[in-house]
């Protein structure tokens, strides 16, 4: 159980110092985190939602005996009370490690409406906040280009949203990257997944190489779906390293949409062959219900 936070007697009791120290603490943490756990607290699971039966010392339940239960398993004081066989089960504690990728690159800084959040706006907090849970049950959570170990903890969080809130890399679009993943961790990609497909190949035959299974979770402007261009149109990456000029921007959309569908069947079929899970997000829809999804994905790749 969390102790409890502090309150303003207890500011008052320990006099001004603490409480700079406090304000100062609060100032530096980045807005981001903030919104994580914002999101993170209105998914319902955390610790409790992860409990199995396992490897621990903490009681979990009981349940009747079955075939394939040794004896030694059975719990005779709860059996004595009834005309069944009872085995206590406890809770499954062996922490794990999970890899985070955020792709930094140009192409999510893309937006299709000012009002609406850019791709690697949605794609950190989603990262972020699904580390939130993670950390809450007891993991160990770290970001593949951190260079560091993942661990569990607040230190943690504080160091991933201080990194996830750096500005964006100089290259058009990302290649996932996974130096020192861990034997038998779980991984999260997240990105829009519109460059090289053969970096992302790669990169899940070096996780599957490892025994690391994970989620791919591909983040998508609405406009990059539907393409709403006619006419006289430029296009350009957000990195301006590639530019096409056209007059007739609406005769693109039948071929474009044909290859944007090859290219999603091309990465859920990568993921069912190495084990993982494909999810396309769309950042005009809920950001609740993609937290959700990466929750059971995670969940099922143990």
């Amino acid at each position: 159980m969390s102790p409890p936070l502090p309150t303003e007697g207890d500011f008052d009791q320990a006099g001004p110092q603490l409480r700079t120290r406090a304000e100062g603490l609060a100032a530096v943490l980045p807005p981001l985190l903030a919104d994580a756990e914002h999101l993170a607290s209105t998914v319902m699971f955390g610790a409790h939602g992860r409990r199995r039966s396992g490897v621990g010392d903490e009681f979990w339940q009981y349940r009747h005996m079955t075939t394939t239960d040794e004896a030694r398993m059975i719990d005779w004081r709860r059996s004595a009370r009834s005309d069944m066989h009872f085995v206590r089960e406890r809770e499954w504690q062996s922490a794990q490690s999970v890899v985070i990728w955020v792709d930094g690159s140009r192409s999510m800084a893309f937006s299709g409406d000012r009002n609406r959040a850019t791709k690697s706006d949605r794609a950190r907090l989603l990262a972020l906040a699904m580390s939130v849970l993670l950390v809450r049950a007891g993991e160990r959570v770290g970001l593949s280009n951190l260079g560091q170990p993942p661990r569990s903890g607040g230190v943690q969080l504080v160091r991933m949203a201080e990194a996830l809130t750096g500005d964006l890399g100089d290259d058009d679009y990302g290649m996932p990257q996974t130096p020192g993943l861990p034997q038998h961790a779980r991984a999260l990609f997240v990105s829009d997944f519109m460059g090289d497909m053969e970096g992302v190949e790669a990169a899940l035959a070096k996780a599957a190489d490892r025994g690391v299974r994970g989620a791919l979770l591909q983040v998508l402007d609405p406009v990059e779906e539907s393409f709403p261009f006619d006419g006289r149109t430029i296009f350009e990456s957000m990195g301006g390293t590639i530019s096409h000029e056209t007059l007739k921007a609406g005769d693109l959309r039948d071929r474009y949409l044909e290859r944007l569908a090859e290219r999603k069947d091309r990465l859920e079929h990568l993921s069912r062959v190495s084990g993982w899970l494909y999810h396309c997000h769309h950042t005009s829809d809920s950001a609740q219900a993609a937290l959700l999804w990466l929750y059971a994905a995670l969940e099922r790749s143990r």
